[in-house]
C-alpha cells in the first residue's frame, strides 16, 4: 500500500500544528471513520481518522460527510472523553503506521483527565483506540477484537492495551553506513537469529528493493524501488558487488536525510497503465503523470477521494439494486401472462355470438350432438360457423354455457387491466428507485431502504427492538444559483416528498422532468431571474433518467399547483399550469454550483 511509515511521519509532522487546538465537535459518519472538528491556525479544520480496512488513513479533509441519525456508541464515548479537550501531543511510534494523540480534557466537575487516542493504520487490522494512559487500559475501540478473533491482542473495554506486533526492523532514519553494511552481511545485533541464518545464495540473489523492505522499518516496496532507481541500479539487479552496496547506501542516505529534516514532496503519480500511487517524496522511477501538493493531507485526499464512500455505497446499494431488479423482472413476467389473459378475454364476443346463434337455432339441435354448423348472420359474407357442443347438455344449456363464458371473459377484462396498470405503476416506481440508487450516497441509500420497509417490500431489521421516532426532516442538497438563490434537490422519495410537500412554500417554483423519472427541485424564493430558473432546470435534468440526453423537457410551476393523490406511491405527484423548458444537462456547470448539505426545515 502507498501509506507507509514515511508517509505517516510526514502527516504526523503536519499534525504538529494541531497541538494546542481544542476539539469542538466529534462525529462518526461510518463504522470505520471518526471526524474531529477543531480550529487550527485560525481556520476551522476537520481531521479524519479512518480505520477502514481497505483505506486506512489520517489527514485533514475538506470532504462533506453524512452523519447517521443516532451517533454510534464509540462516538458518544469519544464525545464524553475528548470533546472540548486540548491536543497536547501527536507522535508516531518509531517508523510504524501508528499514531498517538494525547488529549487533555476538563470534565463538568472541573477535574482534568488525559486520554491517548491511538490510530493504527495497519491494513485490515486498522483501529482507532481510546486509552487511559495512566493504566494503559482500553476505554474502547472503534473495532472490537475478541479472544475468538485474536489470541495475541484483545481490543475490548477494560483490557490492557497491547501494541501491534513489532516487525523487528531497523529505523532507516538512525541507521549508520556501518550498520547498513552489517545488516547486509547479517552481522547486525539488532536482527533476529532467524534472519541471521539467511544463506549466502539468497543474499546474492536479493534485489536492493526487496532487501530494503525486509530490513528497514516504514519503507514500502514503492519507496524502496525509488531508492534503487536513484542509486542507478537496475530494478532486478542483485546486490553482488561492493559498488552496488555503496550506490544503494548513497541513494538511501540522501533520501533519509531529506526525510529526517522533514523535507517532503507530497506526490501523486498516475502511471501509463492508469494505476495511481502517492508518496511523501517524488516518485521519479514511475513513468506517468505526476502531481505535487502543498501538504500530505491534500495528497492523501486527492488519492483516496471518495473511494471509501463509493465502496460503502456499492455495498449498501448492491443488495437494494438486485432486489428491485428482481421485483421488476417478476412484474415483467406477470405482465406477459396478464397480456395473454387479456388477449383471450378480448375474444369474449365470439362466445356471445355462438350463444346467440345457438338460441336462434335450438330447434335444429338435439341433445347428444357434439357440434353444429350454423349460418353466421353476423358475418358480412354469410359464412357458416362450427360450434362445439357438450353432448351431455341440452341445446338450451349449451347456449347458456357460451353466455357464461362471455360474461366471465368480459368481467375479467376489467380485473386484468387493473392488475396490468398496477404492475406497470409498480415498475415505474422501481425504475425511479433504481435511478435514485444510481446517484445515492450512504444516507440516501439508507433512506431508500427505510422507504421499502415502510412500503412493505422489505422486512424491518430493527423490528425486534424498540424503534426510536425517526426524524422526518431529511438532509437535503441545497445548491446556490448565480443570483444567490437557494435551490433544493431531492435525491430520493423521502427527500422529494419533503421538498415538495413541506419545505416549499405556495409561491416557490417546483421543477421536474416531463414524463421522466427524476428529482423534485424547488427554487426557494418567490423572486428570481432567468439565470436561476435555467440553473434549477439544469439540476432537474441532470438528476434524472435523462442526464445523458439533450433537449430534456423540464416542467415548472408553482408549488400551489402540485399535489400528491391519495394512496399514491412515495414521491408521486400530479401538477398543472406548468410551462416547459428544454435543457441539455451540463455536468461542468453542476460541479461549479456551490452546494451544502442542510437539514430540512
Amino acid at each position: 500500500m502507498s501509506l507507509d511509515g514515511i508517509v505517516t511521519r510526514a502527516i504526523v509532522h503536519e499534525l504538529q500544528q494541531t497541538i494546542g487546538a481544542r476539539i469542538h465537535k466529534i462525529y462518526q459518519p461510518t463504522d470505520h471513520d471518526l471526524l474531529l472538528h477543531m480550529r487550527v491556525a485560525g481556520k476551522n479544520r476537520k481531521l479524519l481518522l479512518s480505520a477502514n480496512p481497505t483505506y486506512p488513513r489520517i489527514h485533514f479533509t475538506e470532504q462533506t460527510f453524512s452523519n447517521p441519525p443516532e451517533p454510534p456508541m464509540f462516538c458518544m464515548l469519544m464525545r464524553k472523553n475528548c470533546e472540548g479537550g486540548i491536543i497536547e501531543r501527536v507522535e508516531q511510534v518509531g517508523m510504524e503506521r501508528v499514531v498517538h494523540m494525547q488529549i487533555r480534557q476538563r470534565d463538568e466537575l472541573g477535574d482534568e483527565s488525559v486520554k491517548t487516542l491511538v490510530v493504527e493504520l495497519t491494513g485490515r487490522h486498522s483501529n482507532v483506540i481510546l486509552l487511559d494512559p495512566s493504566a494503559t487500559t482500553i476505554i474502547d475501540g472503534i473495532h472490537h477484537v475478541t479472544p475468538a478473533i485474536s489470541s495475541y491482542r484483545i481490543v475490548m473495554p477494560g483490557f490492557a492495551y497491547t501494541a501491534p506486533p513489532e516487525q523487528h526492523k531497523s529505523n532507516p532514519l538512525t541507521v549508520s553506513e556501518s550498520q547498513f553494511r552489517s545488516l547486509w552481511n547479517n552481522e547486525s545485533d539488532t536482527q533476529e537469529n532467524e534472519q541471521a541464518q539467511e544463506s549466502e545464495q539468497t543474499r546474492v540473489n536479493m534485489t536492493g528493493s526487496k532487501w530494503l523492505v525486509q530490513h528497514m522499518s516504514g519503507i514500502s516496496p514503492r519507496l524502496a524501488e525509488e531508492i534503487v532507481f536513484r542509486s542507478g541500479l537496475a530494478r532486478e539487479e542483485s546486490l553482488t558487488t561492493e559498488s552496488n552496496i555503496q550506490s544503494l547506501w548513497n541513494a538511501f542516505a540522501g533520501l533519509m536525510n531529506e526525510i529526517r529534516e522533514h523535507h517532503y514532496m507530497p506526490t501523486l503519480v498516475e502511471d501509463d497503465h492508469g494505476k495511481t500511487y502517492f508518496s511523501a517524496v517524488s516518485l521519479t522511477h514511475i513513468s506517468g503523470i505526476a502531481s505535487t501538493f502543498e501538504s500530505m493531507s491534500d495528497c492523501i485526499e486527492a488519492f483516496y477521494g471518495n473511494k471509501a464512500e463509493r465502496d460503502m455505497i456499492k455495498q449498501r446499494v448492491g443488495d437494494l439494486t438486485r432486489f428491485l431488479q428482481q421485483e421488476r423482472m417478476k412484474n415483467t413476467k406477470k405482465l406477459e401472462k396478464l397480456s395473454e389473459t387479456l388477449h383471450e378475454a378480448r375474444d369474449a364476443d365470439r362466445h356471445r355470438i355462438m350463444g346467440e346463434l345457438l338460441f336462434t337455432s335450438l330447434h335444429t339441435i338435439s341433445k347428444g350432438d357434439k357440434e353444429v354448423e350454423l349460418l353466421n348472420f353476423y358475418d358480412e359474407n354469410g359464412a357458416t360457423i362450427t360450434i362445439p357442443l357438450d353432448p351431455l347438455l341440452s341445446p338450451s344449456d349449451n347456449a347458456q354455457r357460451y353466455f357464461k363464458k362471455y360474461n366471465k371473459a368480459k368481467n375479467s377484462i376489467a380485473v386484468v387491466q387493473e392488475q396490468m396498470e398496477a404492475a406497470q405503476e409498480e415498475n415505474r416506481y422501481f425504475e425511479t428507485l433504481l435511478l435514485q440508487l444510481s446517484e445515492a450516497n450512504v444516507q440516501d441509500a439508507q433512506e431508500i431502504r427505510e422507504e421499502l420497509v415502510e412500503q412493505g417490500y422489505l422486512r424491518d431489521r430493527n423490528r425486534k427492538g424498540k424503534r426510536k421516532k425517526k426524524d422526518s426532516r431529511p438532509t437535503l442538497h441545497c445548491f446556490t444559483s448565480s443570483e444567490g438563490i437557494p435551490i433544493y434537490v431531492g435525491k430520493n422519495n423521502l427527500q422529494n416528498e419533503y421538498v415538495s410537500n413541506r419545505l416549499g412554500k405556495p409561491n416557490d417554483t417546483w421543477l421536474h422532468t416531463k414524463d421522466i423519472p427524476g428529482s423534485h427541485v424547488v427554487i426557494r424564493s418567490e423572486q428570481y431571474g432567468d439565470t436561476t430558473l435555467e440553473e434549477a432546470a439544469q439540476l432537474a435534468a441532470y438528476f434524472s433518467q435523462a442526464k445523458n440526453s439533450s433537449q430534456v423537457p423540464v416542467d415548472y410551476t408553482l408549488i400551489r399547483h402540485v399535489r400528491k393523490p391519495n394512496g399514491a406511491k412515495p414521491g408521486f405527484v400530479i401538477y398543472e399550469r406548468q410551462k416547459t423548458l428544454f435543457i441539455t444537462p451540463d455536468s461542468k456547470r453542476i460541479d461549479q454550483m456551490p452546494v451544502t448539505m442542510k437539514s430540512g426545515g
